[in-house]
């Protein structure tokens, strides 16, 4: 009888002014979207919206309240406190493992729903790395390492999978650039991002070719709380390479629709190693403009992002001192050697919720210009790769606990040359698949079930000094069909345990350089040639969890056995080209198989402190027993943390870690071994924020030793340069916040 009162209130005070509470992140400031608000003495639950928001007008006369989301501590608040606070309530974030509420997978939910390894990775957690870009960021994941050429080009590998092997979205969209060669590196930023989202294993059911390793989600910031804009600037100096970034946005919501626009400045001069050594021309700028209008009409939610970026970045190749002479320490200037990146993005978002389902169309293009010069102010290499894609999903509620979801991704492809030089011809390339997606909820366990199928088709054009006539490949037009499953399993027996299983396939069809390479490849002297016969490589990965959430102890572990059929590699030949070593694309049988832990202590006697250490661990070999490059070598990294409470909304952090990196021994003919190594990092940060103002201040020390090292994932490795040394990071943001004013939001 008390919940009827309650909602008759409801109803005849319907026509009362609203009022609004709005929830988010204590420290980044985000909103936090689907959190649940409890009433004392009743049943009765709301959520907030996308913006963080939800209606409290209904409530006013009630004792007090209770506030949950899932990756934040539960908070329960007198209302005559809430309303002394303007209805603006901060939450705290949990350290509780591998618990958040995740976008990645087909439906938003805890990760404890679904059988998919997904571990999101935050903005604020992002800045306290020091990283030099978001790559090396993302290595703080376990089980994820970046394969780099220095600090200014690098690309993600996950369980020892790279390139064109691991999917990157961004607004929900394929992230379309040149990777087939390996010092071409991924090109994002941190910039206006809320935080990324690493699924490991196949995801080529929903997302297509391209995602048979894994996936990594680039989530964009959402909009202030409805009736504020924000103003924020920020700047970040790196000590060895006397660069770093400056950033400044703008952001404002009106209600119905809201807009963005942020600006980005990075520059860097040349690294120098663990012995104090410069590495010259591994400088790189990067400018970057994001911008973004969104808006709400009754059903429909739709978001514009708009992306232009143009990066520079020296262009490293062996025995380089020989031809270059060092210009002064703060040089920035490209006079040797450079690679040139210039791109243009834009991409909706939309959302329509129909009478008893919902429609997603994310939909956009990309212009992706690069260029090389490879000394004397002439360009020699210039590639255009334009794409056009989409991706629909439609998500149904069935009965008895069922859910569905029908999916549709398309890409169509044009890649353009323009230099003098050339290694793969022009192409049109064209992709679509489809997929049906079943989940099964029960009281302890999540079924999942999927197919999909699809078909790529590629389509070479003649083009001079690739494919013409005197040369080995001629032009060609293929079709290739692929199919992929999914089943999985989430069992939670009790509170604290989560068992995963998972089953599910992955495909990739061989990308342009492989089919039809013909040409030298730049840096390390190689003349590649490929192979229009080459099928698709397809993978069964198998991958097994299991994870407990204990209040002071959490632990996660993690076996994969992942085995692909016509794994496609470089191999060397005993050819050579005008002296230069000739190497051919060719296949087969592989198997990458691993382990990958997690340990999280929360010692009861001091609240804030946290303990914890991971390790991962793989092998990779191909059928005739010789083992896969570029493989990434074991590691253990412990790291002790404490997160002072929060008093007078005034918070800091300190944290110390390390990371023991094994030696590499199980390497392939073709490369050398790596010797282990041991890094130490450290770092504390302060954040205070009042009505008006947030203000933050991370300071962090990579390789804190000078410790000189290889690492086995670095193109440089091969010509005797070592990793960048001691670097200490200096990251400063402040955000204004304030009340639109005669604005009308409800």
């Amino acid at each position: 009888m008390k919940e009827l009162a309650l909602w008759f209130f409801m109803v005849l005070f319907c026509s009362a002014h609203a009022q609004r509470i709005s929830l988010s992140d204590a420290i980044s400031g985000e909103a936090i979207s689907t959190a649940k608000i409890s009433f004392a003495d009743t049943s009765v639950v709301i959520f907030t919206d996308a913006e963080g928001q939800a209606d409290l007008s209904t409530w006013q006369n009630l004792d007090s309240l209770c506030i949950s989301a899932t990756g934040y501590r539960t908070l329960c608040i007198p209302y005559d406190v809430v309303q002394k606070m303007n209805f603006a309530v901060n939450l705290v974030r949990s350290d509780v493992l591998l618990d958040e509420i995740v976008v990645t997978s087909y439906q938003e939910e805890s990760t404890r729903q679904t059988s998919i390894h997904i571990e999101p990775l935050n903005l604020r957690e992002i800045n306290q790395r020091g990283s030099f870009n978001l790559n090396e960021a993302l290595t703080a994941v376990t089980g994820v390492n970046q394969f780099s050429t220095g600090i200014g080009i690098s690309k993600p590998v996950i369980r020892g999978l790279s390139g064109n092997r691991v999917q990157v979205l961004l607004s929900g969209l394929r992230f379309n650039d040149q990777q087939w060669q390996d010092e071409h590196g991924l090109g994002i930023s941190a910039l206006g991002i809320s935080k990324v989202e690493i699924i490991k294993g196949p995801m080529s059911i929903l997302y297509g070719t391209e995602a048979m390793g894994g996936l990594i989600n680039i989530v964009e910031e959402k909009a202030p709380p409805a009736g504020t804009f924000q103003n924020d600037y920020s700047a970040q100096f790196h000590s060895n390479t006397l660069g770093g970034v400056l950033q400044a946005g703008t952001k404002a919501n009106y209600g119905d629709h809201w807009y963005r626009l942020r600006l980005s400045l990075s520059s860097h001069s040349d690294y120098s190693d663990g012995q104090n050594e410069r590495v010259l021309n591994s400088r790189f700028q990067a400018y970057q403009l994001k911008s973004s209008y969104g808006f709400t009409k009754e059903n429909w939610q739709s978001t514009e992002h708009y992306q232009l970026s143009y990066s520079r970045s020296g262009f490293i190749f062996n025995d380089f001192s020989h031809f270059m002479s060092a210009d002064p320490r703060w040089s920035r200037s490209m006079t040797g050697p450079y690679h040139a990146v210039l791109l243009n993005r834009f991409s909706s978002v939309n959302e329509i919720k129909l009478s008893d389902s919902r429609l997603k169309l994310n939909a956009g293009f990309q212009s992706n210009l690069r260029s090389e010069n490879e000394g004397g102010g002439e360009l020699s290499l210039v590639m255009h790769l334009l794409s056009l894609q989409y991706a629909l999903k439609w998500h149904k509620a069935l009965k008895n606990n069922w859910s569905l979801v029908l999916s549709n991704t398309s890409n169509l492809q044009s890649n353009s040359n323009y230099g003098k030089r050339k290694i793969v011809p022009d192409a049109w390339l064209a992709e679509s698949s489809v997929s049906a997606y079943l989940k099964k909820k029960l009281p302890k366990i999540v079924l999942e079930y999927g197919l999909g199928a699809g078909v790529k088709h590629i389509k070479t054009l003649s083009t001079n000094t690739v494919n013409t006539a005197e040369k080995e490949i001629e032009p060609f037009k293929q079709t290739r069909p692929f199919y992929n499953a999914l089943l999985g399993m989430s069992y939670n027996p009790a509170k604290k345990w989560n068992l995963k299983l998972n089953l599910s396939t992955g495909v990739r069809s061989p990308n342009l350089a492989e089919l039809s390479a013909n040409g030298l490849h730049e840096g390390i002297y190689v003349y590649e040639i490929g192979n229009p016969t080459l099928k698709n490589e397809q993978n069964i990965n198998a991958d097994l969890g299991l994870n407990y959430f204990g209040k002071q102890f959490q632990f996660g572990l993690s076996a994969y056995y992942n085995y692909f059929y016509r794994y496609l590699y470089l191999l060397p030949s005993k050819e050579e080209w005008f002296g230069f070593p000739v190497s051919r694309f060719t296949q087969m049988d592989a198997l990458i198989k691993g382990l990958e832990a997690e340990l999280v202590y929360h010692p009861e006697i001091l609240n804030g402190l946290k303990v914890s250490v991971n390790y991962t661990g793989l092998i990779g070999q191909l059928r005739n027993g010789d083992f896969l490059p570029f493989m990434p070598a074991q590691s253990i990294k412990p790291e002790l943390r404490y997160e002072g409470p929060e008093k007078s909304k005034f918070l800091s952090y300190y944290f110390v870690n390390s990371n023991f990196v094994l030696s590499q021994k199980l390497v392939s003919p073709s490369e050398s071994t790596s010797p282990s190594y041991q890094l130490v990092n450290a770092g504390f940060g302060f954040s205070r924020r009042t009505k008006k103002a947030y203000y933050s201040l991370n300071i962090s020390a990579n390789n804190l030793l000078n410790t000189a090292y290889y690492s086995h994932l670095s193109r440089l490795k091969n010509f005797d340069l070592l990793n960048i040394g001691r670097d200490i990071s200096i990251n400063l943001k402040i955000r204004f916040n304030h009340k639109i004013k005669n604005n009308n939001v409800q």
